[in-house]
């Protein structure tokens, strides 16, 4: 069978967007990620209305995304990672979020969501994917052949985790460590690697 490595992306191979945002700006609300909100459509509610009342659109969020780089090391594990199984980054972030970080690290296949932005750059909506969830996407690729392996650090990722042959935690935040100890949590990208060699060796 063949094999397909899920990764999330914010936490794991780059720094959360919101939060660089965040920081950019001041306004701590927006430091709120899905470590801390397991509903997502009420954070992206409560996000959207907070870049509405300061009058903030997709142009200032790109200028700090600009400025966005990848973990040390995430792009030549994904690098390496690549040389001998296949992988496909699963992530909440958006189209207009993701893709300019891609080319940061060597352009793996990004499967995220789509903003509803209008003629003067306000983000006023979301669409999900179809089929919107991480676990849905895993499910897929198994129903076509693939043994998948995922990883990644929040809520929305125990999903994936859980229904693949093999997942883990990475860098996770300790509360959601303590919550979901029958995973196991991985700290660096070396260790990551050899885990995901042994599964698919």
């Amino acid at each position: 069978m063949n094999s397909i490595v899920c990764l999330d992306l914010e936490g794991v191979l780059i720094p959360e967007m919101w939060i660089e945002f965040a920081e950019e700006t001041g306004i701590e609300e927006l430091r709120l990620t899905t470590k801390d909100e397991p509903d997502y459509d009420k954070l992206m509610k409560h996000r959207l209305q907070i870049l509405k009342e300061n009058n903030y659109g997709i142009k200032e969020i790109q200028r700090v995304i600009e400025k966005v780089q990848p973990y040390e090391g995430a792009k030549e594990f994904l690098d390496e990672l690549r040389t001998f199984t296949q992988v496909v980054i699963l992530s909440d972030t958006y189209k207009e979020f993701g893709m300019p970080v891609m080319k940061k690290l060597g352009n793996p296949t990004l499967f995220c969501h789509e903003l509803e932005i209008v003629e003067n750059g306000e983000i006023v909506n979301y669409k999900l994917r179809k089929n919107g969830t991480k676990l849905d996407t895993v499910k897929a690729l198994q129903s076509v052949g693939f043994e998948t392996i995922a990883a990644g650090d929040s809520y929305n990722d125990l999903g994936m985790i859980r229904a693949s042959k093999a997942g883990f935690l990475f860098r996770s935040p300790e509360r959601i460590k303590n919550e979901n100890k029958d995973i196991r949590t991985l700290e660096s990208y070396e260790e990551l690697l050899e885990e995901i060699k042994k599964v698919v060796r």
